[in-house]
């Protein structure tokens, strides 16, 4: 182990010297930079610009460009980047993690790698925790760029479509992670190419790295709406369903469970729902619900393919002949069977898109990062996103006594204890931060104080503009400060007058953290720039790590050594146990985040493949070419399907003929007898010209125009709803597939296998449904792109509320049914919401 982190130390210290030269050529060109005047200062922008442009890189530039930087923040922020801010830019600018204390200047550490990334135009993200940080360091940072002569935009959730598509052409960005996760899924769902706000992911540098890419990297990004087609079309569908008779108003075929409309079936649907054409594009969700609902009636059946216990519609595997308790069948055909058993019919998905941070920051060309605390997560960083964590050398030595952690028996006697040692540092001035990491031991403390009649402040993440004017109060005289272990991240505590006499900030962790980092963070409150400082834990054996890591032989030991619940025990034996054991829990976190991306991937591949075909459709001005290949494959199978026995006497073309007119053709345009004697080569050529050919007089009939839009309408369409409902699938697949480990297999390979062959089944339901819809809906004047689904979401800031198109993370309000976040794919209730 020694020798692990003996390879990892001396890593760091070649790329630190290697770094240094590169801080060395900066620091060279001090003296030059302060000769040009202000206009010549500018002026650099556009020379380095032109030189870009004239074949130059990025990297021949960083030296000059940072030089740049530097003089210019000394003239308009009246702040000079150090040798050491200068190291943690280039690492930055090579796409990896600075690592550097609080304090040390990481938001204008940053300032350097973003110009230089800028000038490449475009488009370079800076990332933060919270909107008030980005608004913060926006405005702050964004008078040097602007003195530059470069564009800076702030995203914000509140803002409009135009106003977001300015803010991401400006230069330089500023947003949160979640604003620039929901708009790339938003320019997804967008009906026109115009209609988009983001750029490519070019270069992304994240504040509070750990925060964003390591803690929230379990949470996905949602977006949700309500569903076009709701339970009630499914009951009404089923209620005319009922009345239609066999081969009169619908065909079914035994061999390929095909059940279609016939003419007759058409028009008494058209009289059932009193409309005008059944095919009307207006008309899809019920034309959908009316043929899952045949469907659901003729070909499944109950006790074979499905049963019903406790109210529920549960699926018969066909291959073993097991319930697949937690599946259902996607496209609507679920809704459909339970409407037909007369069970309640549960509403359609309401997911319409959804994404990893872990697979969204992996798009960006180039990511780097910033944050005090990476180190113990290097191998994560490494691993999953292909960035080394560099850790920047401190400008002044760290003067902060970090004492070992005092253990006491219980909780009481640890909050008793922690009391007194606030109150007898209080009385001498000094500022005391207290990190504890339950809002309930925030007011167990709180509570303490105000017996001693201590004023003090309570912090909590609810206000993030109030959060930062008490943490910069903290560093006062006589102030004291109970936080959560992360309240503060981005605002330095800076000491009062008179505080470092009295030995600068005192900071007390009153539990440790699963995580090593979290610990690290608050301990880094203190001792910024060489800054005197003190830090101590206080734990008992009743904290829930002592608990789960060897608190009985502990206990023992302070038994035996006749200690009572005021006396703790100060070891650093002990510390170092504590520590082995979050690097435990470390481990465990690390696995379950690796597991999480691996059945992420399988969704990221489809997504891909789904979002590159939307945008071709958006893109292009003729997408005839997609939809005459589409109409061949769905051709081709329709043909297999019906001509599968070997003697063509035994081929069933009456029913070929009733699915030809049933979706692509007018009834009576090819029938058996034309499709008679021929070889499967020749039918399939016959039926395939014959499509072509409707297809040429359905353009002739209206302008060449019209008929383009009319092809966009009708695919995008078919590719929202049915990707909507695949994401809705795999979601049930998930939930369920970890069952699969008790018959011996792996259930990640499950799912890929699983995932591939329903993400097949969802193309062809694409091209089934673009195909029937382009031949046989009628077009009308009012030809309008229309969304699927309305999208809305829950706002976790305003205890869930619904509001409009304000997208939300899903985990912050957990129903008791949902999936557990923790990606066990278990229930919440069976997971970690057990009472």
């Amino acid at each position: 182990m020694l020798g692990v982190l003996n390879r990892m130390f001396d890593m760091n210290k070649r790329e630190l010297r290697r770094l240094e030269k590169i801080a060395d050529q900066v620091e060279r060109l001090s003296a030059n930079m302060e000769q040009l005047s202000d206009e010549q200062l500018k002026a650099k922008t556009e020379e380095f610009k032109a030189r870009l442009a004239d074949g130059e890189t990025l990297d021949n530039l960083q030296v000059e460009a940072f030089a740049v930087v530097r003089e210019a923040s000394r003239r308009v922020l009246g702040m000079y980047p150090f040798r050491v801010q200068i190291i943690g830019a280039a690492a930055l600018h090579e796409g990896n993690i600075a690592e550097m204390k609080t304090g040390e200047g990481k938001t204008l550490t940053s300032t350097l790698a973003v110009y230089l990334n800028a000038l490449a135009g475009k488009g370079v993200h800076v990332i933060t925790v919270n909107e008030y940080l980005a608004s913060r360091d926006a405005n702050e940072m964004g008078q040097l760029y602007e003195f530059l002569g470069l564009t800076v935009g702030l995203n914000l959730n509140s803002l409009t479509k135009e106003e977001k598509y300015e803010a991401y052409e400006a230069d330089i960005t500023y947003s949160t992670n979640n604003e620039l996760g929901f708009d790339y899924l938003r320019d997804n769902m967008v009906l026109y190419n115009e209609h988009k706000v983001q750029r490519p992911l070019f270069f992304g540098v994240v504040d509070e790295v750990d925060s964003i890419l390591i803690d929230e990297a379990r949470t996905p990004l949602i977006i949700s709406g309500q569903a076009a087609k709701s339970a009630e079309l499914y009951r009404l569908a089923n209620r005319f369903v009922i009345s239609l008779q066999k081969e009169e108003d619908y065909s079914y075929d035994e061999s390929t469970k095909g059940v279609v409309l016939t003419e007759a079936g058409i028009e008494k649907a058209e009289k059932a729902f009193s409309i005008e054409n059944l095919f009307d594009l207006k008309h899809v969700a019920l034309n959908h619900a009316i043929t899952q609902s045949l469907k659901a009636h003729a070909s499944m059946h109950i006790d074979v393919d499905y049963v019903v216990q406790e109210g529920e519609v549960v699926i018969v595997d066909s291959f073993t002949g097991r319930l697949m308790k937690g599946r259902r069948y996607s496209d609507g055909l679920h809704q459909a069977i339970e409407a037909k058993e007369g069970l309640e019919v549960q509403n359609e998905t309401m997911t319409l898109a959804t994404i990893t941070f872990q697979n969204f920051f992996r798009m960006y060309e180039k990511l780097s990062g910033m944050t005090g605390t990476a180190k113990t997560e290097e191998e994560e960083f490494r691993n999953i996103y292909n960035m080394n964590v560099i850790a920047i050398p401190t400008n002044r030595p760290i003067a902060r006594d970090d004492r070992a952690d005092l253990i006491y028996a219980t909780m009481n006697g640890k909050y008793k204890a922690v009391a007194e040692e606030i109150k007898n540092r209080n009385a001498k001035g000094q500022p005391v931060l207290v990190g504890t990491v339950a809002i309930e031991t925030s007011e167990i403390i709180s509570n303490y104080l105000k017996q001693y009649g201590i004023k003090h402040n309570v912090l909590n993440a609810k206000n993030h503009g109030r959060e930062a004017d008490i943490i910069l109060e903290a560093g006062q005289r006589g102030a004291v400060t109970i936080a959560t272990n992360m309240a503060g991240r981005g605002t330095d505590i800076k000491l009062g007058e008179g505080v470092q006499e009295l030995g600068g900030l005192a900071v007390i962790g009153t539990e440790r953290h699963e995580s090593r980092r979290i610990d690290n963070q608050l301990r880094g409150r203190s001792g910024r720039q060489g800054d005197p400082g003190v830090t101590q834990f206080y734990l008992s054996l009743e904290d829930d790590l002592m608990r789960r890591f060897g608190s009985d032989q502990m206990k023992s030991m302070m038994t035996k050594l006749g200690m009572d619940d005021e006396t703790p025990i100060q070891s650093k034996m002990v510390s170092r146990s504590v520590e082995s054991a979050q690097k435990r829990v470390e481990g465990n976190n690390f696995d379950a985040r690796k597991r999480l991306l691996q059945y992420d991937d399988v969704l990221r591949q489809q997504r891909e493949i789904i979002y590159k075909e939307r945008n071709d459709v958006l893109s292009s001005e003729n997408i005839r070419d997609i939809l005459d290949d589409m109409l061949t494959n769905v051709i081709e199978r329709a043909v297999a399907a019906h001509t599968s026995s070997e003697q063509q006497a035994d081929w069933n073309l009456k029913g070929l003929e009733d699915y030809l007119g049933a979706n692509l053709l007018p009834e009576g345009r090819l029938t058996k007898s034309d499709m008679e004697g021929k070889s499967l080569e020749e039918l399939t050529a016959l039926i395939q010209n014959t499509v072509m050919e409707r297809y040429d007089e359905k353009e002739q009939e209206m302008s060449a125009e019209r008929m383009r839009e009319f092809e966009k309408v009708v695919l995008l369409r078919a590719i929202d709803s049915k990707w909507m409902d695949h994401i809705d699938a795999m979601d049930q697949l998930r939930q369920g597939i970890h069952l699969r480990a008790y018959g011996q297999t792996d259930p990640l390979r499950e799912y890929q296998a699983e995932g591939f062959a329903m993400f097949e089944e969802m193309v062809m339901s694409v091209e089934d449904d673009a195909a029937k819809y382009v031949m046989k809906a009628e077009i009308r004047n009012n030809l309008e792109r229309e969304e699927v689904a309305k999208g809305q979401a829950v706002n976790p800031k305003e205890g869930g509320e619904q509001v409009r198109k304000k997208p939300a993370r899903r985990a912050v309000n957990i129903g008791r049914n949902d999936p557990c976040p923790c990606g066990s794919g278990k229930k919440y209730k069976h997971c970690h919401g057990k009472a």
